[in-house]
């Protein structure tokens, strides 16, 4: 009888039981909080890992814990990885093709939430250009080392309902910019992006799947002041329909629950070209009130692959 989880569920109650002996996982953002939780609990039951980073020696420090969790000869290596400068994203898939050496699972976890108005190396608005653009190059150039029967995984948020993707405006050149309005734009992105990549890939049996962790207090949130984290649960709690019951963070296991699980527990029909929370396939919801579910725009297959075709434009490289 399958195992059914909901919000509160663990990394290790997901992975209860699971052998991840010999499975070889990709995880991007391996030096805190999501990244670092995920690369654990996949050491922990026997997966190697390959952990991305900008900072490697932040890296080794923040995964000193999780390298000691690994079992049954797991390993975990780690790579650098700048998501906002497409060199270093190209050098690094480079490495990892030479090297050659295939993935049962990729993680695309990084990402940057509610920044400044800025530009990244190229000069693609900062998050747009870092949680979409660097990991459609860096996942494209390597697809090819993903197994058979593989997965990908997608991090993306219940932000996407902050707003669409803007594929005639897509840095802001001429859109009045917000912090929110931006994440918005990266997170639908990421969730177009699995939905297009699970099209293209599915006839070799590699499924592609999005994620929302939930609300966790992590270093992603190192842009925010204290008052907008307010301001944030105040509105969502206002918000909330009768009778639900008000928002709480969840804990860092908890937020890596559904990462875990889309990758490695749930059925790849099930969650293929879908987008994920609380452990469950999120169902489409219009409601603009509501906390659960997707919004039409973002799993849009006419949608992702325009997404795919601008995103090819932008980067100057087809996949």
């Amino acid at each position: 009888m399958a195992r059914t989880f909901g919000a509160k569920s663990t990394t290790d109650d997901v992975l209860h039981g699971v052998d991840l002996s010999g499975k070889r996982v990709l995880v991007t953002g391996a030096s805190a909080g999501l990244g670092v939780e995920t690369a654990r609990a996949l050491l922990a039951y026997g997966a190697s890992v390959v952990g991305a980073a900008r900072d490697l020696g932040k890296a080794r420090d923040a995964t000193a814990g999780a390298r000691a969790a690994a079992t049954g000869g797991a390993t975990l290596e780690l790579i650098e990885l700048d998501l906002a400068s497409l060199k270093s994203v190209r050098a690094a898939t480079d490495r990892l093709v030479k090297d050659g050496r295939p993935f049962d699972v990729v993680i695309a976890n990084a990402g940057v939430m509610a920044t400044p108005k800025g530009r990244t190396t190229e000069g693609f608005e900062t998050q747009f250009g870092t949680n979409h653009l660097g990991h459609f190059v860096f996942v494209n150039r390597i697809a090819s080392l993903i197994k058979p029967g593989g997965r990908l995984v997608n991090l993306s948020s219940a932000g996407h309902r902050f707003s669409d993707v803007d594929l005639d405006d897509p840095n802001f050149e001429r859109t009045p910019y917000t912090e929110f309005g931006a994440y918005g734009r990266s997170k639908t992105a990421n969730v177009l992006f699995a939905v297009e990549f699970d099209r293209r890939h599915k006839p070799r049996g590699v499924r592609a799947t999005a994620v929302h962790p939930g609300g966790i207090q992590t270093e992603l949130g190192r842009h925010m002041t204290p008052e907008m984290i307010q301001q944030m649960m105040a509105s969502i709690n206002q918000s909330r329909p009768a009778g639900a019951p008000a928002f709480e963070f969840k804990t860092i296991p908890q937020g890596a629950a559904t990462t875990v699980w889309a990758g490695f527990v749930a059925e790849a029909d099930a969650v293929g070209g879908r987008y994920c929370e609380d452990c469950h396939i999120g169902e489409l919801n219009r409601d603009p009130a509501a906390r659960e579910g997707v919004r039409g725009y973002a799993i849009d297959p006419d949608r992702a692959k325009a997404l795919w075709a601008k995103s090819e434009e932008l980067v100057g490289e087809r996949f």
